[in-house]
């Protein structure tokens, strides 16, 4: 079993991964289900694909017995390579032939225990695998359906609505935290979770994903929330596209919010306005 379902759902493997909760877990493929959606990525031949890979990692970790069998057959790889690495190569050439054969005489090697236990929980993970496959084939994947025109839209795309993507420029004295962020959004409703993401590419600028609990919370925050003016926050709707009638604008700090597309050229330029507005404002007191 060369696949790592922690991985897969963007989260901490090892030792790490055990003490993830069953919450953690759900909110790391809410994540990456959002962003591997094949509705997100028309033009990828492979979405589909990718996405039941997703889905199907998040049922092993969801089946406690499989989760568990997965967490031992790592665990068990992680010894394995310990001992590999303990072997001191100068100490067995110290000792004499007879010596050697007189340990593999009387003791089990304990590489070959490892090895056998390592294939005896991959065994057992791999059919309880095949089985949640198998439960799979005959009742089909619970995954969010796209709708027919006319049908009311799915649970996936009304999710969607009440999620914000919220951007800034790092500095190291003017920081955004969840707990900051959730504090400035619960003015416009109740914050149902806050996810700072990476981004290594831009290492200066700030990410994260803000889901509100309401659509109707997540439109009155649109362009209501600035955070500080040393470093002012913009607040997107989540997607690709953005509405033009969707963000409100902020005429009295002479900005205009106004959105198109919500292309990263796009992002630097509000972002470039707001620090300039920012900088006017500090200027003016």
């Amino acid at each position: 079993m060369d696949v790592d379902h922690y991985n897969v759902l963007g989260l901490p493997s090892g030792e790490e991964g055990a003490k993830l909760t069953e919450k953690e877990i759900a909110k790391g493929y809410k994540l990456k289900a959002l962003v591997l959606h094949p509705d997100k990525r028309p033009d990828d031949p492979n979405a589909h694909e990718n996405f039941q890979k997703l889905k199907l990692s998040y049922e092993v970790l969801k089946d406690e017995k499989a989760r568990k069998l997965f967490d031992d057959l790592l665990r068990a790889k992680r010894e394995q390579r310990a001992r590999r690495g303990q072997q001191d190569a100068k100490r067995r050439r110290m000792v004499s032939d007879l010596e050697e054969r007189e340990r593999a005489a009387s003791a089990v090697d304990p590489a070959a225990g490892g090895k056998r236990r390592v294939e005896k929980i991959d065994k057992e993970l791999r059919a309880q695998v095949d089985k949640i496959r198998a439960m799979f084939a005959n009742k089909g994947v619970p995954v969010v359906k796209k709708e027919t025109v006319g049908v009311k839209e799915s649970r996936f795309e009304e999710d969607e609505k009440k999620i914000l993507n919220v951007r800034w420029e790092k500095v190291d004295s003017e920081g955004y935290s969840a707990e900051r962020l959730r504090e400035l959004f619960s003015k416009f409703g109740e914050v149902k979770d806050v996810v700072i993401r990476s981004n290594k590419e831009k290492k200066k600028r700030g990410q994260a994903l803000v889901e509100m609990a309401t659509e109707e919370a997540a439109v009155a925050a649109l362009g209501n929330v600035y955070g500080n003016l040393s470093n002012p926050l913009l607040v997107l709707p989540y997607g690709k596209k953005v509405a033009a009638t969707t963000i409100p604008t902020r005429e009295s700090d002479g900005l205009n919010i106004f959105s198109g597309i919500n292309h990263q050229a796009y992002e630097d330029n509000i972002l470039e306005k707001l620090q300039k507005a920012a900088e006017n404002q500090r200027q003016k007191a």
